[in-house]
């Protein structure tokens, strides 16, 4: 080539760059690929969706059978040679508004699980209360400590006429028209007592009216 060729010559610039080859079937994917093209991405997401629903793997909540109501809720310490060891007392009432109602007290380290030991313990203290004619049988009264209860029936349209652990029981329990009167102690743990020794009479009550008219 002569010097006038080479001269004429468009001159290449220093920073140019060669040309980026295409991206090759089955790599990487590439930018705009992203995660999803690629097979390992494709098994995670479909692994995720596998777990039952739920993506933070939550367990389902338990669906009970009762219906349940706080009644007291107290700290306790007990001394001991190491110390004061602090837990806390939990009192449940619990019911199915069909005239099954119970209680439970128990003792646990944090809330949660003083209500869930409380709740198993009212589940096998269950008693269910006869009604007639959408009401109590009859009047009884018992008396439990210091605490002392009185509970009479009640024609229809009256309502529960009750105040504190009574009636929080007898709403639970599902009994529509009653009356009662709570004497003596302001304990509520005792007053409810005093309110199921009261109820489990009247099953007693009727058994043995029962009995005796067969």
């Amino acid at each position: 080539m002569t010097e006038v060729a080479k001269n004429n010559a468009a001159p290449t610039a220093p920073n140019a760059q060669a040309p980026r080859r295409p991206a090759q079937a089955g790599g990487r994917g590439g930018r705009g690929g992203g995660r999803g093209g690629n097979e390992r991405g494709g098994q995670r997401e479909g692994g995720r969706g596998g777990r039952g629903g739920d993506r933070r793997g939550r367990p389902e909540r338990e669906v009970r059978e009762f219906e349940q109501k706080l009644l007291e809720l107290n700290r306790v310490t007990r001394v001991t040679k190491g110390g004061k060891r602090m837990r806390f007392r939990a009192t449940l009432i619990v019911g199915d508004r069909k005239g099954r109602v119970g209680y439970g007290t128990a003792k646990g380290l944090d809330v949660s699980m003083a209500i869930d030991k409380a709740y198993r313990q009212a589940k096998k203290n269950v008693l269910t209360i006869p009604l007639v004619n959408e009401t109590l049988p009859h009047q009884v009264e018992y008396k439990f400590a210091a605490a002392k209860v009185l509970l009479k029936p009640a024609p229809k349209g009256t309502g529960l006429k009750a105040g504190g652990p009574t009636r929080m029981i007898l709403e639970l329990a599902g009994v529509p028209n009653a009356v009662s009167k709570l004497l003596g102690s302001n304990n509520k743990i005792n007053n409810a007592k005093a309110t199921f020794s009261a109820l489990k009479k009247l099953g007693s009550l009727k058994k043995k009216t029962e009995a005796s008219a067969s």
